[in-house]
């Protein structure tokens, strides 16, 4: 098998999943009980709106959205308006467009997450790596800190940090992207204040993220070391620094999968700190569409998390190849 067959291969499995995705994305939030409409009405009837004005504005609202169709033709429909890039309209924020509403909340959750995630994989990286070569006090030190701050959720850090340093000593805002009469704009006084926001949800996932990796990349450089190979060389006078390159370079492929991983669900990885700082981001969006009954912003963000999953462990197939010589090896003799 040629490698351009090998990628053609999971090419179409990786469509295949996709295909599923959709179909599921459809179908799933459509067999909650209720539906957004019903929500909607049941929010007016509280206001005072008498009952035959309430049958009026159901009986509207379902035709305008298209819930009085049969399901198979409201699915070729929500695949037709795919092909288009048309997510559709928010049924609770009408007439905010699904697009609208997930690119005000995505660059929230990315400007929170995907610095976590960078920092905490190369600072864990490279602590795991020097607690197994060094050993000793440091490796015990590193490996118990590093698994307690990996064995705890990242609520339950979330909601530690949130009453150490905003309610027991009050040095950092408890919650929210920035202070309340503030509207979102490119100035120094709102970053700042935005900033004084973020330390907290920031230190509550890249704690985490840095127990993780590190005692990831603790165990992998230590079965390393033990190999068969890593004698070898040393028996045929190899520099521990050259040895040491090729330990940590075959440890290091477990760790790059679960970066690829981490980056493919950046979108709602946060979900839970998102909702305990209140943080405005695609987790909280996620959250209150859930609560509505929303199917259009519901399948828009859970058709974004779909995709961004599959290509990244499609990158993972490619980057595995090039990075580790025995793949690029055991293909070369297939062909």
């Amino acid at each position: 098998m040629s490698f351009s067959r090998y990628l053609l291969r999971k090419s179409a499995w990786y469509l295949a999943a996709l295909v599923v995705a959709v179909f599921l994305n459809f179908l799933l939030p459509r067999l909650i009980p209720g539906n957004p409409v019903d929500t909607i009405v049941a929010q007016l009837g509280r206001g005072g709106t008498e009952g035959d004005s309430l049958k009026t504005i159901h009986e509207h609202y379902v035709h305008a959205f298209g819930l009085d169709k049969p399901l198979w033709q409201q699915f070729f429909i929500y695949v037709g308006h795919l092909f288009t890039g048309d997510l559709g309209f928010s049924f609770a924020l009408y007439p905010a467009s699904v697009r609208s509403l997930i690119a005000q909340a995505l660059p929230w959750s990315i400007a929170l997450q995907l610095p976590a995630i960078i920092i905490g994989w190369l600072v864990g990286n490279l602590l795991g790596a020097l607690a197994a070569y060094k050993a000793g006090w440091f490796d015990r030190g590193a490996f118990l800190g590093s698994l307690f701050a990996s064995s705890m959720p990242y609520y339950c850090l979330a909601i530690i940090l949130l009453y150490a340093f905003a309610v027991a000593v009050p040095v950092l805002p408890p919650g929210g992207g920035y202070s309340y009469g503030n509207t979102p704009e490119l100035s120094t006084a709102f970053v700042a204040d935005a900033l004084s926001h973020y330390w907290l949800p920031f230190l509550s996932l890249v704690l985490v993220f840095i127990g993780g990796q590190a005692v990831g990349m603790r165990s992998m450089a230590i079965y390393e070391l033990g190999s068969d190979y890593v004698n070898y060389g040393r028996g045929l006078g190899l520099r521990d620094r050259k040895i040491v390159r090729y330990i940590f370079r075959n440890a290091m492929l477990p760790q790059v999968t679960g970066l690829a991983l981490s980056l493919g669900t950046l979108v709602g990885g946060a979900l839970l700190t998102e909702i305990v700082f209140s943080y405005p981001g695609i987790g909280t969006l996620l959250l209150n569409s859930i609560t509505q009954n929303d199917y259009s912003v519901l399948t828009g963000i859970t058709l974004l998390l779909a995709v961004a999953v599959l290509l990244a462990n499609f990158a993972v197939e490619i980057v595995y190849g090039v990075i580790d010589p025995r793949i690029r090896a055991a293909r070369g003799g297939e062909r």
